[in-house]
């Protein structure tokens, strides 16, 4: 979900398109949640480990 978050930021600043710009943030963000959630050893979502 980082990964595709980033390839989004970058296909958006590099076209100048606004949308993929905001939807690769706000995955990159999430993405960043659940991992450091994950890591911390919460249950994110029905998986008790989320690498």
């Amino acid at each position: 979900m980082i990964v595709l978050g980033v390839i989004l930021l970058i296909i958006g600043f590099a076209t100048g398109i606004s949308i993929l710009w905001t939807i690769g943030l706000i995955l990159a963000v999430v993405g960043v949640v659940v991992l450091i959630a994950g890591s911390l050893g919460h249950a994110v979502g029905p998986r008790h480990h989320y690498y």
